[in-house]
Formats: structure tokens, sequence, C-alpha cells
């Protein structure tokens, strides 16, 4: 099973209110919760978070003994400072996927699963908070992504359960994902439960300015005016490609840097096709995502290999972009599990198609 994340976004409350709605989310909806989230730092705890199908939890304290379902939500809590608190993890980030000193502490959380942490060893890991990033928002169970403990044998066990925004709502998401908004607000809730929300508006606000920066370059395009972009899932198999469509953070990514992505039209996360499909989409630009491999040899040979594949298969070696070399050597993770990267891969994204507008 692979370590994907679901793109879309849940309710949060911070000391009471609420700052964010399911769905895609906006610019003013982003503004808002850094606001509330300075509220909700000065006034301290209780600090409570609401899903999307409306269960409220509430914390009196930071919790001490946080699980992550997997890498996406241990990347954000390295980065608010609380990754002493996290005690085990699924779905591990593999070596070197992580930026410098945030990588050598993700390589010490102890592993739970290599992929979904099996039911008994969660509860009974010891933790006081469970973060989920694989919810079907139908059901609030485990999406498929194994046999996941009820509500009521969380309680039993001493856990409390919550979902990131950014990642377990897509399925109840009404609209397209097309800005960080839900990621901003993972790190904003985030940043309270856990006492850091200093730290959370420091990150935020660099990503806004990230943003920002990028969207002052490229300009407001209309979409028909926007180059169209392929994300090639190579490590999700060649047999049939793996497209990420709407409701996934990526879509969002690719939006903001000023290109459209050709899977835009599917609603969901991802979505399995045809190569005709791909074909009949012609993108002006490829992204060869591959997982990183731990080493720049290593993922510079998993580049090679992508590339090599479009450009020797007879079902892709035609298409506009194969021909012309609009390649982009970006990794999956940083575009398609929901954290701070995403804003350095918008700008990675608009400086190579838009090159000498984006500083």
């Amino acid at each position: 099973m692979r370590s994907r994340v679901w793109g879309g976004t849940a309710a949060v409350v911070l000391g009471g209110l609420l700052v964010a709605g399911c769905g895609g989310g906006g610019k003013d909806t982003a503004d808002g919760n850094a606001g509330q989230a300075g509220k909700a730092a000065s006034r301290g705890y209780p600090v409570s978070v609401t899903d999307c199908m409306g269960a409220k939890t509430t914390f009196s304290s930071a919790p001490k003994r946080i699980v992550t379902s997997n890498a996406s939500s241990l990347e954000l809590l390295l980065r608010l400072g609380a990754g002493d608190k996290v005690i085990g993890t699924g779905f591990p980030s593999g070596k070197g996927t992580l930026p410098g000193t945030l990588d050598a502490q993700a390589q010490k959380v102890k592993v739970l699963g290599q992929t979904v942490i099996p039911k008994e060893k969660l509860l009974g890991s010891g933790a006081d908070l469970y973060i989920d990033t694989f919810a079907s928002m139908g059901s609030m169970g485990g999406g498929g992504m194994g046999d996941a403990p009820t509500a009521e044998e969380f309680k039993a066990a001493g856990i409390k359960h919550i979902y990131l925004k950014s990642t377990a709502c897509a399925a109840r998401s009404k609209t397209p994902v097309t800005d960080l908004s839900a990621v901003e607000a993972d790190v904003t809730s985030l940043g309270a439960i856990t006492g850091t929300s200093a730290q959370a508006q420091q990150l935020v606000a660099g990503m806004k300015t990230k943003i920002g920066a990028v969207q002052k370059a490229v300009g407001d395009r209309a979409e028909n005016s926007r180059p169209t972009y392929f994300f090639f899932d190579y490590d999700a198999g060649t047999k049939q490609p793996s497209v990420t469509c709407n409701r996934q953070v990526a879509n969002a990514v690719i939006t903001l840097a000023g290109a459209r992505n050709v899977f835009a039209d599917c609603d969901g996360d991802y979505k399995q096709v045809g190569w005709e499909d791909v074909i009949a989409k012609n993108p002006d630009w490829i992204q060869l995502g591959v997982r990183n491999r731990g080493s720049e040899a290593a993922n510079k040979k998993a580049f090679d290999e992508a590339e090599h594949w479009l450009k020797s298969n007879p079902a892709t070696k035609g298409l506009t972009a194969v021909k012309e070399g609009h390649f982009l050597r970006i990794g999956s993770e940083q575009t398609t599990i929901a954290g701070v990267e995403n804003a350095d891969t918008v700008e990675a994204i608009a400086k190579t198609l838009y090159p000498g507008k984006v500083a």
C-alpha cells in the first residue's frame, strides 16, 4: 500500500471558535485561521478541534505522547518543534525525505507500521493522541486503510483521535483544492494543540510569503492561458497510470504555480486511468514524480529511469512534453503530501514554467 494522503479540509475550533470548514478553503479563511490561532494562544487551553462530521475533541493541556498515521502529520509536528512528543508513526518517511535535522529526528521515531499501524499496536501504544491522515469521511472509519479502531476503542485506550484537514476529508470536499489554506489550517491547529502557536504562525507566514511572491510574478492567468501539467507518479507503476485529481493537494500546488492540472476534471484524490487518457490530454509539462531514494545519486537514477520510460514507451514518446524535453525533477513527497514544503514546490514549478519571472 502506498503512502498516500487525501486532499481536503476539516473544521477546526480553536478555543471554541470555528476557523475552517470542509472544502478547499480560500485566502480569507486562511487569514482567519491565523488570527484565531493568535487568540487561542493568548487564552491557552482548552483548545478544541472538530472534524468534518462535527465530532469535537477538546484538549485541556498539550498531549505528551503522540502517534502519527504517516509522514505528513509527523513532518508538521517536527517543524513545530513538537517532535519530542511523538512516540510512534505509520508510513514512515524514507531516509533523506525531510531536510537536515528534521530527517535525523524523523528516523529516530519508532515505526509502529510500515503502512497502516495495526489496530492492536495503535491501541496499545500508550499514546494520548493519534493524528489520522487516512479517514474516509463517509464513515470516519479507516477508509479501507486497515481495521481502524472505533471511537469507543480509542476512548477506552485513553487516546484522543483527530484528523488532518488537508488530507482526511477528500470524500466530503465539495470543491476542488486550489490553495494551501487547509495545510495552513493544519499547522495552525496543531500549533494550538501542542502549545507551539508562535512557531505555527511563523511557518504559515513563510508559506504565505512564498506563495504570494509566486502569485505576483505569475499573475492571475485564465485557465486556457496556463500551460498544461501532468504529475507522472512513476512509483505507482507504469502499466496503468495513477493520476492526481482535484481533491489532492498536488492540484493546489500545480494551480498556485500558474499551471493547469490535466486531470483537474477528475473529482477525487487519485484515479486509475489508461495511457490513452494521458495521450488525449497531451500535457505541455510532465513532473517526474519519484519518491526520495535516500541519496542524490539514487534520486538521479530514479528520475533518469522515469524520463527514459516516457521517451521509450510507444504510448508516450509522442507527447508534446516528451518531445520537447519538458520534464520537472521534483519529488513526490513535497508535491502530494500536505506540508510546509508544498509552498517550496509551488515556487520550483513556477520557476521552471515561467523562467525569469519568479525570483
